[in-house]
This record gives C-alpha cells, structure tokens and sequence, in this order.
C-alpha cells in the first residue's frame, strides 16, 4: 500500500511524522489495487520496527498466546493479556494502523459481550480496530460495534479458536456448498460494517472469488496471492521459529542470529572479555 505520509520538512525541521493508517485507507487501496502489508506484534521494540519499515497494519494477535506465551494453541488468551499486549503496540508505532483480537470467551454469546471486550482494548490499550472470528452468527455484533464507533476486522476460514470444532488446523471452504456458505459469511461481516476480512487456510480459488465479490479487503494468510493482502506471524516470517506452516514463508533467520549473538555473549562473559574499560564507568 502506498505510503500515506504528510507535508515534507523543509532541511531545518525535523522530519514530518507520517500519517496514521485508517480503515478508509485499506479499502481505497483495494479500488486502486495495491497490496496491503499485515504483521503480527506482541511488543513495543518489535512494533516499532515493524511501523518503520512501512508495515500498513500491525496485528496484536491472540497467537501471543502459543508463539510467545507457550500456550498450547490461542484458547487461554485472556482480554487482560491483550489489553497489555496491545497498550505496548500502540504506544510504539505513528503509523501502522492497530488492529487487537478478542480472545476466545470474550464476545462469542452476545453482541453485548463483545461490545464490553472491545471497549476495553480501545480505551485502556488504544487499538485503532478490532478482530473477531465468525461469520453470519457474530454479524450482529459486528453491526452494534461498527454503529458505537468500533471498527471490525472479520476473520473467516480457518479460525483458531474454533480447531476444536474443525478437529485440528484443516483447510476450509473445500467442496461448493462449504465455499458457498463461506462466501456467504463474508458478504454478511461486510454487510455488517466490517472494514477487512482475514481469509485463513482457504483454498486460493475460493479467496479469489471473495476478493472479488466484497467491496472491502480481503487479508489471506494461507489463501493465494489474490487477496488485496498479507498477513503472517511475525516469528514464522523473520525465522525466529523452528518451525513455520506450510503456507509461510521465512523472509530472514533471527534465530540464527539471537544464537549467534547470545554464544558471543556467553564466551566473553567466561573468558573475562565482557565487560572491558569501554563498557564500564572507570570514575
């Protein structure tokens, strides 16, 4: 997505702080069909570099929950660890627009409910917008958010906190009645008032029809390059896993390099090397 930057300084100011993405951004990036950049981010030095190399929107993700927190999967995640997670994002970026997760257990039985979760990511930690998972049965609670000022990103396909139900991370919307009612989901969250929808492990035919069905974005993450964007943990993308999904893909290898740098760390602290004259106070 084209960089949305404000007035340039003149050489004797400092450099003109760059302005935020908004939802409205996203989707007049679709009509002119430029791609949108998504990431995951859990933390404020991670954000920051994130906002910097030009990220348009960063994700704080309910998969803190098994790539940071080593949780089995995403279900223990509680609102109280996104409201920190996410207060630490926003406070880090100028640019990127913010979008937090609500956690299983957080909206799933009213509107009511997630309208209460929602509230507290956006006035206690600051988010820009929320996610949640489902289709036509959380469209009214995407109507009450987005009509008390919410903005709501959907997420369809393979959702997280349902692999319970689907019987383990499996591909969805295969076979035309289970794209139909996907399609139909996705209609229904943008009918709603849904800015975005995260397509997940869907079949990339099926994310291409949707893409071109909604007005609004759609963000694939395991679902083809047709989608108007990306979205990728930010471990499974820079290599600070051992182990990426399939639909991955490893831009660096920070592992390698946080075992590097921690192995030089270690070998000067035994061998007496770290720290000498120039790390330390002499006076």
């Amino acid at each position: 997505m084209t960089d949305q930057h404000g007035p340039q300084a003149t050489p004797d100011q400092q450099p003109a702080k760059p302005r935020r993405v908004r939802v409205h951004h996203l989707r007049e990036a679709k009509e002119r069909g430029e791609k949108i950049t998504m990431l995951t981010a859990y933390d404020a030095p991670t954000a920051r570099i994130f906002d910097e190399a030009g990220t348009d929107v960063l994700l704080v993700g309910d998969s803190l929950g098994d790539n940071f927190y080593g949780y089995a999967n995403t279900l223990p995640v509680t609102v109280d660890e996104m409201v920190h997670h996410t207060r630490a994002v926003t406070g880090a970026v100028q640019r990127a627009l913010v979008v937090a997760d609500l956690p299983f257990g957080s909206y799933e039985d009213s509107p009511a409910h997630a309208f209460a979760s929602a509230v507290r990511l956006m006035k206690e930690a600051g988010a820009h917008a929320v996610k949640f998972e489902g289709g036509r049965r959380v469209a009214d609670h995407v109507r009450l958010l987005t009509s008390s000022g919410i903005p709501v990103m959907g997420h369809l396909g393979f959702t997280p906190q349902s692999e319970n139900v689907f019987g383990g991370k499996r591909v969805q919307g295969r076979g035309n009645d289970a794209a139909e009612r996907l399609s139909e989901d996705a209609l229904a969250l943008q009918e709603a008032g849904a800015f975005a929808v995260v397509l997940e492990m869907v079949p990339a035919p099926l994310a291409a029809r949707i893409t071109e069905i909604l007005a609004i974005p759609t963000i694939g993450i395991g679902a083809g390059a047709a989608c108007d964007g990306q979205v990728l943990v930010w471990a499974d993308m820079a290599g600070l896993s051992t182990w990426t999904p399939r639909f991955s893909k490893q831009f660096g290898n920070v592992r390698e390099e946080m075992v590097r740098a921690v192995t030089a760390y270690n070998a000067e602290v035994r061998g007496q090397v770290f720290p000498d004259d120039a790390h330390s106070f002499l006076e």
